[in-house]
C-alpha cells in the first residue's frame, strides 16, 4: 500500500556561500527565519544544539520549510542533467502577482525567463547564486 503523504515538509538546498544565498533568497522571497545557525563566538553547547544546520539557515513560509545549507565546495555549480534536482517551483495565487515578482526580479538585476504562458498555468523562471533552477507558478 503507498504511503499517505499529506504534502511536502520541507526542501534543504545546498550553496556554496551562505552570506550571498541568504542576500537572495531573502531579498527574492522575504520568507522569516525559523533556524539560522549560532554566531562563531556562541558557546559550545549552542553550537551543539544547532549543528544541523551546518552553519545555513532554516526559512518557514505558507507551503512548509525551505533550508540553505553551505557544505558545496567554492565555485561548484548546480546542473539539473544530474541525478537529483531539476528546479523548485514556488505557486503564487494569480497572474498579478507573478507579474509582480517579475517586476521585482527585474528591480533586484536577477535574470529571468519572463512571464510564460503554459496553457493550464504562467511561469516565471530564473536562477539562484548556485545556478539552482527556480520558478514561480500562477495556475489558471
Amino acid at each position: 500500500m503507498p504511503v499517505p503523504v499529506l504534502a511536502y515538509s520541507h526542501v534543504r538546498l545546498t550553496v556554496t556561500d551562505i552570506v550571498r544565498s541568504r542576500a537572495f533568497y531573502e531579498a527574492v522571497f522575504g520568507f522569516p527565519v525559523v533556524y539560522e545557525a549560532p554566531p562563531a563566538n556562541a558557546d559550545q553547547a549552542t553550537k551543539d544544539q544547532f549543528s544541523f544546520l551546518f552553519g545555513g539557515v532554516i526559512y518557514g513560509f505558507a507551503g512548509g520549510i525551505l533550508g540553505l545549507r553551505p557544505v558545496a565546495a567554492t565555485g561548484d555549480r548546480f546542473n539539473e542533467d544530474r541525478v537529483g534536482l531539476d528546479h523548485l517551483s514556488f505557486a503564487v495565487v494569480s497572474l498579478t502577482e507573478l507579474t509582480a515578482a517579475e517586476a521585482l526580479l527585474n528591480d533586484l538585476g536577477i535574470a529571468h525567463s519572463g512571464v510564460k504562458d503554459l496553457g493550464t498555468s504562467h511561469v516565471l523562471e530564473f536562477r539562484d547564486p548556485d545556478n539552482i533552477a527556480l520558478e514561480f507558478i500562477a495556475r489558471r
